[in-house]
């Protein structure tokens, strides 16, 4: 079992759920056990108990993880209690509560400069590449050895999209599931850090490049990407 060679690994919410217990309690991303952890993304509900807060956290590459925070009775002060709709980036480490992976937090920190959730995506990839010696994407699906040493400038230039267009596509092809795909304006309020021209222009591009297409109407899209 090899240890983190970083202090605090940056993760996504799809790598902590799909960590794999070991024999010592512990967990693991392939042979990685775990320790402390970082993870970015937005506060979508939020349970307050008795000794400890509870958010439901959601970064878009799975479904919201659970993190929980006890309460600092002598100090509450020092304690953020985010609301839903804030961005957050928390430290912690993945437990067994109630039968569910959670993360308990050691710290959690209100984001304000949204440039930070970019560069924590870039942390997650670089980290994993680093530790596993193979590059992914932020969705930590593996990059042919022959493409990972890509710069991302050379990355977006062979897939023809931008940061922008990725993230928007990613975000209608989770939505594509559903009959009707995803709306105009569930799509900007789950990409509320990027400017609504630069989804608009985003959006007319992957339409007129066939990627994504209008399904009810006009403001309804659906991925055309399997």
């Amino acid at each position: 079992m090899q240890k983190a060679s970083l202090q605090i690994l940056p993760c996504t919410v799809s790598q902590l759920l799909s960590a794999a217990p070991d024999p010592h309690e512990a967990f693991v991303i392939g042979d990685l056990e775990l320790n402390q952890v970082s993870l970015v993304g937005i506060v979508r509900s939020s349970s307050p108990c008795t000794t400890y807060n509870q958010y439901f956290v959601d970064d878009m590459t799975g479904p919201p993880l659970t993190v929980r925070q006890w309460i600092n009775t002598d100090d509450p002060i020092d304690q953020v209690a985010p609301e839903p709709g804030v961005y957050v980036k928390v430290h912690g480490s993945l437990r067994i509560f109630q039968g569910k992976k959670s993360l308990l937090a050691i710290n959690i920190r209100c984001i304000n400069d949204l440039n930070e959730i970019t560069s924590h995506m870039l942390e997650v990839v670089y980290a994993h590449k680093q530790l596993f010696g193979k590059g992914c994407d932020v969705n930590m699906n593996a990059i042919p050895a022959s493409d990972a040493g890509q710069t991302s400038a050379e990355e977006h230039a062979a897939s023809g999209f931008s940061t922008i267009q990725e993230q928007v596509l990613h975000v209608i092809t989770q939505h594509s599931v559903k009959s009707q795909g995803i709306s105009f304006l569930d799509l900007v309020t789950l990409l509320d850090y990027i400017d609504i021209q630069e989804i608009r222009k985003s959006l007319a591009f992957l339409i007129n490049e066939g990627h994504v297409f209008s399904t009810i109407d006009e403001n309804h899209f659906k991925s055309s990407v399997e």
